[in-house]
């Protein structure tokens, strides 16, 4: 059960709603077409977090009308991913932003408090892997998780993670994410006990084919309780983690 429907279940029981008051709730239009976009106002109410918008492909006013959108049905918090900076700047004329331009990534709104049952833990084979490592622990924060970032620490230079024990042993979800031959994941899949989720990077010289190479070393780890992302998908690894690091909270 997601928090904001037991949120008003409970008011139903406890008197401060009504069942009537509940139903219209739960009734109102389940997304609002405007055009170019069909806007997924239940989402948060089916899965805990609302829509994300995907910003790559769709123009600055497309942007800042699914945002109105969204707004106007009482949405405090709007995550877009992959945004250029020139998007950013056009929105941000008319809607406040926070903006990273190294990880692409947008919010709109209030940040929520951390209230996950843990720590996600973001690790990057390389300082080149950053970009989608930002993503990934960006979305989780907003989100409403603590992360705890450690980047550069892949296994060329081993004592870099072994430094960093306590912070793996306990971490709640751990997102590895590494280019080249992509064997960050099963290290630190050896050391967790708790679920890793694997993000290649396109980052690698010609034979690691644009993050191919990574994936294929990921999906045939050996180390138990790795799961993986597509290429590049800090998103994917970020949402994934927040909704583990939840599931508790949310029961």
């Amino acid at each position: 059960m997601k928090s904001e429907t037991r949120e008003m279940l409970e008011a139903v029981r406890e008197g401060t709603l009504s069942v009537d008051e509940a139903l219209l709730k739960l009734k109102t239009e389940p997304f609002e077409d405007i055009g170019y976009a069909k806007v997924d106002l239940h989402r948060k109410t089916r899965q805990g977090f609302a829509e994300v918008i995907y910003g790559a492909g769709k123009t600055p006013s497309q942007i800042i009308g699914i945002i109105r959108s969204m707004q106007a049905h009482h949405e405090r918090g709007i995550l877009i991913t992959r945004l250029s900076r020139e998007a950013a700047d056009a929105v941000s004329a008319e809607i406040p932003l926070r903006y990273s331009e190294q990880a692409r990534l947008a919010f709109c709104g209030e940040v929520p408090a951390a209230n996950g049952i843990g720590r996600i833990v973001v690790a990057t084979g390389g300082t080149s892997d950053i970009p989608v490592a930002e993503e990934a622990a960006l979305t989780a924060e907003y989100l409403g998780n603590e992360v705890c970032r450690l980047y550069d620490v892949g296994v060329s230079g081993i004592h870099r993670l072994l430094s960093h024990k306590e912070e793996i042993m306990n971490a709640s979800v751990i997102i590895a994410v590494a280019g080249m031959e992509g064997a960050l994941a099963s290290v630190v899949g050896g050391l967790a006990d708790c679920p890793v989720i694997a993000v290649p990077t396109s980052v690698g010289y010609g034979a690691a084919f644009g993050g191919i190479t990574a994936l294929l070393s990921m999906l045939n780890s050996c180390a138990s309780g790795v799961s993986v992302v597509n290429i590049d998908n800090g998103f994917g690894a970020g949402y994934l983690a927040a909704m583990i690091n939840h599931m508790e909270v949310s029961r």
